[in-house]
């Protein structure tokens, strides 16, 4: 049984607004979905790639790496541009939070929202490789395979190169360097509850970004995956007061 892959979303706002939506590690554009309806709602229209590997069977994730996500986040900028949209905000859970904070240093970006982004790579590897072969085994349960064939499978998977989680890390590093180069207005955002990214990396990006217009919340009772989490009505409204207290040029 195939796995029908996720799609990548264009939610019109009906205004001039744009917000560029940036999906988690192992995750897929349903990682934002609700923000983005919630969002498109209150008059911001809402793109959402599928970076390069996901919502297609892991083998290929393991394919991917961050210079391939990076192509598809600059590929989906231009769109919105193209779209006609000149002021355009970022919000990214996760990987994409970290592909957030790189747009905001190579673009003028409007405003950005870092989610559960990580900034420490000390124990990142492994806990991506964790979160990888967790991935990697429902999305073959999904595929209603034999548990006997499944576990083949995983042995097969475990033989492939982590050069992925590598190329990841290294970004971590190469962002980490650069936050003193952000002075977009920023609104960080980090679950307390967080098991795939050390809750610290919250306070780092907060720290470090030359911003003065910057905002840290915690959310004490969510986890990584925070957009689907209990909070996730008060972080919809969280992010739409941020977009709200931007100096948008056309009021819509």
């Amino acid at each position: 049984m195939k796995v029908v892959p996720p799609k990548p979303f264009t939610f019109e706002g009906g205004g001039s607004k744009a917000v560029l939506l940036l999906h988690a590690f192992t995750g897929n554009s349903a990682d934002v979905r609700m923000l983005g309806r919630f969002l498109q709602k209150r008059g911001y229209t809402c793109h959402a790639p599928i970076l390069s590997g996901h919502g297609v069977p892991p083998e290929e994730l393991m394919e991917s790496n961050a210079f391939d996500w990076w192509q598809d986040v600059e590929k989906a900028w231009q769109y919105l541009k193209n779209e006609g949209y000149d002021e355009i905000a970022v919000v990214g859970l996760s990987l994409g939070g970290l592909m957030t904070l790189k747009t905001a240093y190579m673009y003028n970006v409007k405003g950005i929202i870092p989610m559960c982004a990580p900034m420490t790579t000390s124990e990142n590897k492994d806990r991506l490789y964790q979160g990888v072969l967790q991935y990697t085994r429902e999305y073959k349960q999904l595929e209603k395979k034999e548990e006997a064939q499944i576990e083949k499978e995983m042995e097969a998977f475990q033989e492939l190169p982590i050069d992925t989680l590598t190329s990841i890390n290294e970004t971590i590093e190469d962002v980490g360097f650069s936050l003193d180069m952000i002075y977009a207005p920023t609104f960080v955002v980090q679950a307390k509850q967080d098991k795939m990214v050390e809750p610290k990396s919250a306070q780092i990006i907060y720290d470090e970004i030359a911003s003065d217009d910057k905002t840290l919340k915690w959310y004490e009772d969510s986890p990584h995956v925070i957009t689907h989490g209990p909070e996730k009505e008060q972080l919809h409204e969280d992010i739409y007061q941020f977009l709200e207290q931007l100096d948008w040029e056309t009021d819509q």
